[in-house]
């Protein structure tokens, strides 16, 4: 046993410090980034923020809403192929490539990956998606992965230390997903006492993968989009959003009434309800690491992306950012006490 006495912070922790800026409008921020991957040494321009891949946000209902922002949705794993197949017939090729095709690490969804891919050469990306990233099995199956899939974009994850993602890179991955415990419907931490703070585990997380020719997403954690700033201050490439994006028409939930008012329900993947509904219950061997939470239903994604896309310009006008990349360049982090005035109540 050992003890790290050195100080890790979360989003909550820390404001960006404003500059100088000869910046007269929001309007003048570029929020798009280009990318060559490690790997697959092609470019990709988008605006790095990703749907997650839940059954509650990161559906094909959300991948096209995204894409026509030239936002990214990385889809569930548990559409079949015949699911893809028509999807991908009335998405036009060209926003294929906004699209990650999620996986797990059993012989079958190595199987079903294949199967997937084989129906667009537009798709780019591939997430290799498990609760943790630390077992010698994740790593193997990455670097088979990496072997069947040269012409792919990897995305392995999660982890929250530099050392575990130099190995995922050294292994076949490009981009890093980088979160334990910190979403919004997520139980880890309280469950099993493993964590990271976020903002640190960015920090450390993009520091390791950029030394080696490699990036990182942020996958979890914010709650407003000025977290999700912090996110691309601390160095992430890309930010995942779960319940951000939650609770929209897009997600194809259910929507119901109570109390005169209407509600969706969010959940995370290691939750009882998501394990009911696609493993036959929680295994005798484990406990359920996600809760389910009821959202009022807020309608169309799109007033959603407009406030995060404009939350993201703003921040970077206060620090002379003309573009999103140079974001991390401009951050200065400064600890705090709090983060709101919340007479009232939160926004």
């Amino acid at each position: 046993m050992r003890i790290e006495s050195d100080l890790k912070l979360g989003f909550k922790d820390v404001l960006i410090r404003p500059k100088r800026s000869t910046l007269k409008s929001r309007s003048q921020v570029e929020v798009t980034r280009d990318f060559t991957f490690k790997n697959k040494q092609s470019q990709w321009s988008g605006v790095p923020i990703i749907a997650a891949n839940m059954d509650t946000v990161g559906t094909f209902g959300m991948a096209k809403a995204l894409a026509a922002h030239r936002m990214m949705t990385a889809v569930h794993k548990h559409y079949e192929q015949d699911d893809w197949k028509a999807f991908l017939a009335e998405l036009p090729v060209e926003q294929h490539r906004y699209l990650m095709v999620s996986s797990g690490t059993s012989d079958h969804d190595f199987k079903k990956l294949q199967e997937i891919l084989a129906l667009s050469s537009e798709l780019l990306f591939i997430c290799i998606d498990v609760a943790n990233g630390y077992s010698e099995h994740f790593v193997n199956y990455v670097a088979k992965v990496r072997k069947y899939f040269p012409k792919h974009v990897v995305v392995a994850g999660n982890v929250v230390t530099g050392e575990m993602a130099e190995e995922l890179i050294i292994s076949g991955a490009d981009i890093i997903k980088v979160g334990i415990g910190p979403g919004s419907v997520c139980t880890t931490r309280v469950k099993t006492g493993v964590g990271y703070p976020q903002l640190s585990a960015i920090i450390e997380c993009a520091d390791a993968a950029h030394g080696l020719g490699g990036q990182i997403i942020a996958d979890g954690g914010c709650t407003c989009p000025g977290d999700i700033a912090k996110a691309f201050g601390g160095g992430a490439d890309f930010v995942m959003l779960g319940g951000m994006l939650a609770a929209h028409e897009e997600t194809g939930g259910q929507v119901f009434e109570k109390d005169g008012q209407q509600w969706m329900r969010f959940y995370g993947m290691s939750s009882q309800s998501a394990m009911d509904k696609h493993a036959g219950g929680v295994a005798g061997y484990r406990a359920a690491e996600g809760k389910t939470v009821e959202l009022p239903f807020r309608g169309s994604v799109e007033g959603t992306v407009q406030d995060i896309l404009g939350g993201v310009r703003s921040a970077c006008t206060y620090v002379g950012a003309s573009k999103l990349k140079e974001l991390t360049k401009r951050t200065t982090f400064v600890r705090v006490a709090e983060q709101e005035n919340t007479v009232f109540g939160q926004i």
